[in-house]
């Protein structure tokens, strides 16, 4: 047996004093004042014991108190300049109020519960409210109507508006501006340079298909705009989603590639650091001075400093600095999980990979072994704070990686060159933007079959048992996988076995369970309902958002025909898994709502269906096996009603209502329909009575509540994301159908729930998570 290749000790006091500033913010930002002052005062004093017993360590330890003492003292001043002043007093009084303001970010466009519009960044600089004014810099949010989508980063606006406060402690307000934008000052010269640029990205693989196209931009400079959100879940899935985002990635590609041009030119030795900082000011020009974006770069630029010449040293001190710095500048970062991420992710390249990267070339080539090692010491440090996250730990993230990887730079590279050669020659960004987004679609295709395998992830929990356990299980595994990736034979058996649990299906016995009827399948935030057809066979009605979600919910049900899907209305939560309904299975029919909004996910079905997707008749009844379904709606007449104050629209109210029974147990599957369509059902179906209510609209807040619980439904199921941002389900409405006498069955909490006919007409429910 040959031992591990030695290792030379490690100067680690660049990344300790990094860890001490760190702790200076979270001791003002993520604590009481009371907790704060009792900790800081215990390490204090632990600091004075082990100065006194340990004289070496006194300039060490008062080095990282005052570092300490920097970031919390910036922090409080941080914290108190958006509690305090005019701003948040005048928020407080809901005031209206004359400003003017600074755009700092890009407009994004709202989600329907909102009503439409944007939102963006800024920063007050002027404020005016009766016969007061102030000059000042406090940052808010800006909540306006659609025409300001067009407002461009860096403009300074006059205008008017009402200021609320903010749920946000990083910013002072919340701004809605009266009508359109008034006095408009445009960008500087820099600023619209950079929107030139993000542009020519654009414009340079626009010819392309969806979503490559959309793919190009954000890995250049991570504007995801359009990008489609099976594709972003693809991603997470897979462990990619650094790529989609504006990550020290995307710096390290960009400024390195800057600087092997500038090496072929002739550029050498100071003029290359002049080089490396011109590239990494244009990528924040470019991506946006954003916090996330400043942090990238941050990581970035110390990566590039790692890999470099006494790297080894070099980087650890640079990541330690880099912390403090950042977290001077905008101690707000201490609380981000995005900036923890690409801290650790940073450590783990430079203080791990370069070991796992000497023991792999004991016996693989070197450029493999970096290859293999890199995504996997980054993999390693995350994986604690990504199981805190999503309670799972992925075991596809280093395939995903390994495999994406020759595509990433590529498309990167060519999708930069692309924007740039659309500035002089239409043509040439054209043939190099062909280049990027056939990169992109390579990328898209590894995360899609990744994120597709039998078990891309372990369900680990979020508790702190769990993660405790976790995180002793990776700082052992730590140690110990140098010496166990320098033996080629224990390195490749654990390979092996890794992939065998990614591609064989775990067991499930006893699932489902005998005489199951339905299934309402966990596919997050939306609708998949499965009714049992008998005999491997089964109508689905809605696909959720996700089909990789939903594909897995089949198969664990042994679903292998489908001789009919039902698709209540158009929207994204319960048309985007359709693909996931057909993988590998017989689809014989799609009936759909009548109302074909939105249009692009009409294509879609249309797309999969072959064109032969039909819309489900009203009071029509089929029987399919076990199971008998009838149309109930939508009523003619009220597909074009909505609710403004919620995501209302025809849409909803469009959806197809079916009233199915599978073994004598009644279920009503109403779709997403509001309180106007409900009401009409009420008036057009007096008396009706079920076992079984499928929520509408995910347990929203907008429903009919007396008609509701005068179903009679002994089960009421509701499908519903965990952490959504829509306020699903609402607690006022649970609270009144468990009042009704319902057993309330929640996805979020309960994963896939199945309802299970008893002899005698009893109901029992089961569930898996």
């Amino acid at each position: 047996m040959e031992p591990a290749p030695d290792q030379p000790t490690r100067d680690l006091r660049g990344p300790a004093l990094g860890a001490a500033a760190w702790a200076g913010a979270l001791l003002v930002l993520a604590m009481p004042a009371s907790a704060a002052l009792g900790v800081g005062g215990g390490l204090l004093a632990a600091g004075v014991w082990l100065g006194w017993h340990r004289p070496a360590l006194r300039l060490t330890l008062v080095v990282w108190a005052v570092v300490a003492s920097a970031t919390a003292g910036s922090a409080a001043l941080r914290a108190e300049e958006t509690s305090a002043g005019p701003v948040p007093a005048l928020a407080a009084q809901r005031a209206a109020v004359d400003v003017r303001l600074t755009v700092t970010s890009d407009p994004v466009p709202l989600v329907q519960r909102f009503g439409g519009g944007v939102r963006f960044a800024a920063t007050l600089v002027e404020v005016h409210h009766g016969a007061g004014a102030a000059r000042l810099r406090a940052h808010v949010l800006v909540v306006a109507d659609e025409s300001w989508h067009s407002v461009e980063l860096g403009s300074s606006i006059t205008t008017t508006g009402r200021l609320c406060t903010s749920s946000d402690p990083e910013t002072a307000a919340v701004f809605t501006p009266r009508g359109s934008p008034g006095q408009v000052e445009p960008p500087g010269p820099l600023w619209r340079a950079a929107a030139v640029l993000r542009g020519g990205v654009r414009e340079a693989v626009a010819g392309r298909a969806a979503p490559q196209r959309d793919l190009v931009p954000a890995l250049v400079d991570g504007d995801d705009a359009g990008l489609p959100e099976q594709v972003q879940a693809d991603f997470r899935t897979a462990g990619l989603t650094h790529l989609t985002a504006v990550s020290g990635t995307n710096l390290t590609l960009i400024v390195g590639f800057l600087l092997l041009v500038g090496r072929g030119v002739g550029v050498r030795g100071r003029w290359q650091v002049v080089l490396a900082v011109l590239g990494i000011v244009g990528f924040v020009l470019v991506a946006r001075t954003e916090p996330s974006v400043v942090r990238a770069a941050a990581m970035g630029a110390v990566a590039l400093l790692g890999f470099g010449s006494g790297g080894r040293d070099r980087g650890p001190r640079a990541l330690g600095l880099a912390v403090f710095v950042l977290l001077l500048v905008q101690p707000w970062l201490a609380v981000q999980v995005g900036f923890a991420l690409s801290v650790l992710a940073t450590a783990g390249i430079l203080l791990i990979a370069p070991g796992w990267t000497k023991a792999l070339s004991r016996w693989m080539p070197h450029w493999l072994a970096a290859a293999l090692a890199v995504p996997a010491a980054a993999q390693l440090t995350c994986t604690p704070l990504v199981a805190a996250i999503s309670g799972q730990v992925s075991l596809v993230a280093v395939l995903a990686n390994l495999l994406a990887e020759p595509f990433v730079a590529p498309a990167t590279i060519a999708g930069l060159l692309g924007g740039l050669l659309m500035l002089v020659s239409h043509p040439l960004g054209i043939a190099v933007g062909w280049i990027a987004a056939g990169c992109g679609a390579a990328i898209i295709a590894i995360a899609r079959s990744t994120a597709g395998l039998a078990t891309p992830a372990l369900d680990w929990g979020a508790g702190p048992v769990a993660l405790v356990l976790l995180t002793v299980v990776c700082v052992v595994g730590g140690m110990l996988t140098g010496p166990l990736l320098a033996r080629r034979g224990p390195t490749l058996v654990f390979s092996a076995g890794l992939v065998v649990v990614m591609l064989v299906p775990r067991p499930t016995p006893g699932w489902p369970p005998d005489g199951w009827v339905m299934t309402m399948c966990d596919v997050g935030q939306g609708d998949g309902l499965v009714l049992n057809a008998g005999a491997g066979t089964a109508v689905v009605v809605d696909a959720g958002p996700d089909p990789v979600l939903m594909d897995r919910c089949l198969d664990r049900l042994d679903v292998r025909r489908v001789p009919l899907v039902v698709l209540s209305h158009f929207h994204a939560d319960h048309v985007d898994g359709l693909s996931g309904v057909y993988a590998g299975r017989q689809v014989a029919a799609v009936e759909v709502t009548g109302l074909g909004e939105p249009a692009e996910r009409v294509a879609m079905v249309q797309r999969l269906a072959a064109g032969k997707a039909r819309v489900a008749l009203y009071r029509q009844t089929l029987h399919i096996g076990a199971v008998t379904l009838q149309v109930l709606g939508p009523v003619p007449g009220v597909e074009r009603h909505g609710t403004a104050a919620d995501e209302g629209s025809g849409p909803n109210n469009a959806s197809v209502v079916l009233l199915a029974e599978v073994a004598g147990v009644r279920i009503l599957l109403p779709g997403d329909v509001e309180p106007e369509a409900q009401r009409v059902l009420e008036r057009t179906l007096p008396g009706l009575r079920v076992d079984v209510l499928k929520v509408p609209h995910h347990g929203s807040r907008y429903q009919e509540t007396d008609w509701l619980t005068s179903l009679g439904a002994r089960l009421a199921l509701v499908s519903v994301g965990a952490d959504n941002d829509y306020g699903h389900p609402a607690a006022d409405l649970m609270a009144a159908l468990a009042a009704a006498g319902m057993d309330v069955r929640r996805t979020d909490q309960d994963g896939d729930i199945v309802v299970v006919a008893r002899p005698g007409g009893g109901l029992a429910v089961s569930t898996r998570r």
